[in-house]
């Protein structure tokens, strides 16, 4: 492909990656897939060029963008060489216009900007919310070494605090060591650690998904004990056992619950539980490193049901924890509604729970709880806080 050619390329996939991301439809990750499986001519340079423009351009754009050209111009108009790009040739895209208007560049869309400044996010630390982030991989102590799978591969660095984690430049190849290694961000090996699970313990991992927080919970409890992986995701849940039997995890147990009607499923878990996991879904604002797109996603009224959403699922949680129990709020957000608030939300309604801040190696006091950052921590963003139900 010429260089034109890659452009018009990236400007087709930001089309699709755009309307996707007001419709709701597929990730920028799958649409790229799906993009260049048609294409077939399209060599591993070019795809990895592409790539990199795409995403260069959704990091460059705040505020979703009217389409695929707007966005590359934003891009263009800081970069003369692509600029040049815009030349008209067979497979290029047409010359840029006089008048022709570029999408606005910016971090995020304004409301959201503003909500995050609120949280106490300042100004210096914003631009790393959507900074290329590294691979990071959690080791399974369970079948292997960190040291040993280290010697494995090239640039591998230990991640300082976290014993098990491993830190890959962005694009390296894992598939080979599928089993040994989980590729799991540093921040999410952290959070994990606030459950201080112990063997022999039950826990439940209660927004499971495809279990890679289950998966650490096993490994913490040295294959000991019990993990009740659930989630109401039937696709989502179905991905981890394969995943525990490649890991040589025999202590997961998966359960299907029912939106809004979860302790059905669970009575005979009803105060029982040694620790409860909730990694709730949220907004992501701490993702945005790893789906830039997020940002364009999410809206005020999408927001407002996670929130609703995390309280709920914090009062299914609150009921399978044992007397002296803990449960663990965790969400992949920066934003106070979705961590520091809903924890004194939650105190304020359940006399004689109390918090108890994690010590993890990672973050800051935020609240009753701790908040990890890109820029403070290397990691993608995080709350946690560890709650502890009276005796």
């Amino acid at each position: 492909m010429t260089p034109p050619a890659r452009t018009q390329a990236a400007i087709e996939l930001l089309d699709r990656i755009v309307a996707a991301a007001a419709e709701g439809g597929a990730a920028a990750d799958t649409l790229i897939g799906r993009y260049f499986a048609d294409r077939r001519y399209a060599g591993s340079k070019d795809r990895r060029a592409v790539r990199e423009l795409v995403y260069r351009a959704v990091r460059r754009c705040g505020e979703r963008p009217a389409g695929g050209r707007a966005a590359m111009l934003a891009v263009a108009g800081e970069d003369v060489g692509l600029a040049a790009t815009f030349d008209g040739s067979a497979h290029g895209p047409e010359p840029i216009g006089a008048d022709e208007s570029a999408a606005e560049v910016g971090l995020a869309p304004v409301w959201l900007t503003e909500l995050l400044r609120a949280s106490g996010i300042d100004e210096g630390e914003l631009p790393a919310l959507v900074d290329r982030a590294p691979l990071d991989l959690r080791v399974n102590r369970l079948r292997a070494e960190p040291a040993e799978i280290a010697t494995r591969l090239e640039g591998a660095e230990a991640v300082a605090g976290l014993p098990d984690a491993l830190r890959l430049p962005a694009g390296t190849d894992v598939a080979a060591l599928s089993g040994l290694v989980e590729v799991q961000d540093a921040g999410s090996q952290a959070v994990t650690l606030a459950t201080l699970a112990c063997p022999g313990e039950r826990v439940v991992d209660l927004c499971a998904g495809g279990g890679g927080k289950t998966l650490a919970l096993a490994a913490m409890m040295a294959g000991e004990g019990t993990v009740l992986a659930c989630d109401t995701d039937r696709g989502r849940l179905q991905r981890l056992p394969p995943r525990a039997e490649r890991a040589g995890v025999t202590i997961v147990e998966t359960r299907l619950l029912n939106p809004n009607r979860e302790m059905e499923m669970l009575p005979e878990w009803r105060g029982a539980a040694d620790v409860v996991l909730v990694d709730a879904p949220c907004s992501g604002t701490g993702t945005w490193r790893r789906n830039p797109e997020a940002r364009w996603r999410l809206t005020p009224e999408r927001l407002e049901r996670l929130v609703a959403l995390q309280a709920h699922l914090l009062e299914v949680a609150a009921e399978l924890v044992r007397p002296g129990g803990a449960l663990v709020h965790v969400v992949c957000s920066l934003l106070d509604g979705e961590g520091r608030g809903q924890v004194a939300t939650f105190l304020a309604a359940h006399p004689g729970w109390t918090a108890e801040r994690p010590s993890v190696g990672f973050g800051r006091a935020h609240g009753l709880g701790l908040r990890l950052t890109p820029a403070h921590d290397g990691t993608d963003g995080f709350f946690v806080a560890r709650l502890k139900r009276p005796c």
